[in-house]
């Protein structure tokens, strides 16, 4: 008998691309997804969804539209997530963290036969990861003060007991260090997920992706998505906005190298009860991945700049550390450049791109993300 496999958010980005694989490889496909604006304009179910899955429209927090998709099911990826940058802190943990508990407990209180729960989790939940200071001692810093960052100030200082300068190191999945709310949600589904699934034997996994890239990427989320929002601005022919130096790190990865970390972690028994993190792999600063979108759009001498501006609650650096991962025979195989020209392509199916580009900036100045750096 075919094994059922349930997606939660299904519609979405990793979601639906998790979907065609898992077509591919012989499964059925059941998605629950409540097609929320903005991901989703006009709340219309997306065409690139294949006919074979069977679509089910409702939110993950109701109780009887949950239990109803679950049923039959063998395999669940939790996928439903709000994210963004928004201060309606408590619907993070609505969303992410009572739904995750309310899969748990109807598998439990109804005997579900669920042999697999398979949650994403988020690089948010390392924060600014671990440094090591002049001395060779480890850290996990805070946040920046916002008071340094509007002195242009951008690399994280030693606090007291440690010596300067601090040097960024990959991140592995030992940390736990988030520094905004949607990190915050993430750890505790995380724990939510392990720690039941281990109570109540009910193998589970949690995938802490890093900043993923492709297509189907919405044009909406206004904070979220450097590979959006560069080739926005080169395919208007528009300068990119570079918050602070241009120098912060951080590492992105295509989504069919997470698809294939998807299944892996289905497949493979080791992963049981584990946690992992996605990433790219490789490390690049933003002005970087800049140039690297301008070189596939074709936007010859261009040289990145800096804006005068930072985004409030940024992250300095953040690379994790995927040893875990590949030691279960996984491996990132696509460049920055494999995923900004498949995105370029899935951009020339935007009839209103200019429109989505400046949605977002208002986006980000209402909510008073993004800040000037103040003037001598």
């Amino acid at each position: 008998m075919t094994t059922k496999v349930l997606i939660t958010g299904g519609a979405g980005f990793i979601g639906s691309h998790t979907a065609d694989a898992l077509l591919r490889e012989g499964y059925q496909v059941r998605v629950l997804d409540s097609l929320e604006e903005p991901v989703h304009p006009g709340h219309e179910k997306p065409a690139y969804l294949d006919a074979r899955i069977e679509f089910v429209r409702g939110d993950v927090r109701d109780e009887r539209v949950l239990l109803d998709a679950l049923r039959g099911c063998e395999v669940v990826y939790h996928f439903a997530a709000f994210q963004d940058y928004l201060p309606t802190f408590s619907r993070f943990f609505d969303v992410n963290v009572t739904s995750t508990a309310l899969i748990y407990e109807l598998i439990v209180r109804e005997k579900l036969p669920v042999r697999k729960v398979i949650v994403a989790s988020s690089q948010a939940a390392l924060g600014e990861g671990s440094y090591r200071d002049a001395t060779g001692r480890v850290l996990l810093p805070d946040i920046r003060p916002t008071a340094q960052l509007e002195r242009g100030q951008w690399e994280i200082a030693a606090p007291a007991g440690y010596s300067g300068p601090l040097q960024w190191q990959r991140t592995d999945e030992t940390v736990a260090n988030p520094q905004n709310q949607y990190g915050l949600s993430k750890i505790a589904e995380e724990r939510v997920a392990l720690s039941l699934g281990k109570r109540y034997d009910i193998p589970s996994v949690a995938m802490r992706y890093s900043i993923v890239q492709g297509p189907r990427q919405s044009f909406y989320n206004a904070y979220s998505g450097a590979c959006r929002v560069f080739c926005l601005s080169f395919h208007l022919g528009r300068e990119p906005m570079i918050y602070e130096d241009g120098q912060q790190v951080r590492d992105f990865v295509n989504v069919h190298d997470v698809v294939a970390a998807n299944l892996l972690v289905l497949q493979d028994p080791r992963a049981d009860y584990e946690m992992f993190n996605v990433g790219g792999d490789r490390p690049h600063t933003v002005s970087e991945f800049a140039s690297a979108v301008a070189e596939v759009f074709g936007a010859s001498g261009y040289r990145p700049e800096p804006c005068g501006k930072f985004r409030f609650g940024d992250t300095r650096h953040i690379c994790s550390d995927v040893s875990k991962l590949k030691r279960l025979g996984w491996q990132p195989t696509r460049t920055i450049h494999d995923s900004v020209t498949a995105y370029k392509g899935w951009l020339a199916t935007a009839d209103n791109a200019a429109q989505i580009l400046d949605y977002c900036n208002r986006q980000m100045a209402q909510l008073n993300v993004v800040r000037d750096v103040a003037k001598a």
